[in-house]
């Protein structure tokens, strides 16, 4: 069982619907991208990984994996170079070709028809075209989920990828499932792993036009936030 290190819902997993997304933070992808950059010959980083909660991933977290695979500050290491130095894009997998240690997930509240012309959320700027079923999920903008995301991204229900529609509430989003079986209480992916088909950070960069650090970092902050395996 996961154990929550921060965030301002304390609830034990498993008991049932969350009232906001969680962020889940994987200590062995953080160890899995350290490793890799040591098998590189990297053997630093760079103190800005701490910036911010180490980008919302937990400070205390990424020092201990960082401290367990033998890497140090680069001003303790002479000669160091940019080149030889572990940013934070790379030891969070947020660069390209590295694992995402940050999943967030939100969680199904409802599920109701929609019928073509009808509108959701904030000024109706999604009107369903034909007859359709959504699905209100937790997580909005003041969880970092932004504005700009609505009729942008998916997110993975089930495996199966639905896209956000309509503008993007403050704790809450609106998704269309169409014909899908979506019961309350099911999750919903924002972000995972581009390389398993998962919605990813990257999309979000794409829809949003921020970095990725900015996109993340929201997201690690303002969320449930718990260690996992």
């Amino acid at each position: 069982m996961s154990s929550a290190i921060s965030g301002h819902d304390m609830s034990t997993p498993g008991t049932g619907p969350r009232s906001a997304p969680v962020a889940r933070v994987s200590r062995s992808a953080l160890t899995a991208n350290a490793r890799a950059a040591r098998a590189r010959g990297i053997h630093s980083f760079s103190p800005s990984i701490f910036d911010a909660d180490a980008w919302g991933h937990d400070a205390e977290l990424v020092r201990g994996v960082l401290e367990a695979e033998g890497f140090r500050p680069d001003d303790q290491v002479g000669g160091a170079t940019p080149a030889s130095v572990l940013g934070g894009e790379e030891l969070l997998g947020v660069a390209p070709g590295t694992t995402p240690a940050l999943r967030l997930t939100g969680t199904v509240l409802s599920v109701k028809d929609l019928r073509a012309g009808e509108g959701v959320s904030y000024g109706f700027t999604f009107r369903a075209p034909a007859d359709t079923r959504v699905a209100l999920v937790t997580g909005g903008y003041a969880q970092g989920i932004v504005r700009s995301l609505g009729g942008a991204v998916d997110v993975a229900i089930a495996g199966e990828r639905h896209p956000i529609v309509g503008r993007v509430a403050m704790d809450v989003c609106v998704v269309e499932i169409r014909d899908a079986v979506v019961r309350r209480g099911a999750e919903a992916l924002f972000l995972g792993d581009a390389s398993a088909g998962e919605p990813s950070l990257a999309d979000w960069v794409r829809a949003t036009g921020l970095l990725p650090s900015e996109l993340i970092t929201t997201v690690g902050l303002r969320t449930i936030r718990e260690e996992a395996p």
